[in-house]
């Protein structure tokens, strides 16, 4: 019987955001926070014409802490 159970019910992208989860939630408050931070994304994009870039639009801002 193979150990990969998982692979019935999840993808890998749901396992791996699964197992990310518990590992931050079993960390002290202070490095959870860290690991927190490090997991949000802030998503921007800037046309280029004629080698010059225009203005940085942003997706998502991001949070201000």
């Amino acid at each position: 019987m193979s150990g990969a159970i998982w692979r019935q019910h999840f993808t890998f992208n749901k396992y791996s955001q699964i197992a990310a989860r518990a590992v931050r939630q079993s960390l002290v408050e202070a490095e959870r926070l860290k690991a927190e931070k490090r997991g949000d994304t802030a998503l921007k994009y800037q046309k280029w014409e004629n080698g010059q870039g225009g203005q940085q639009v942003h997706f998502n801002p991001p949070k201000e802490d």
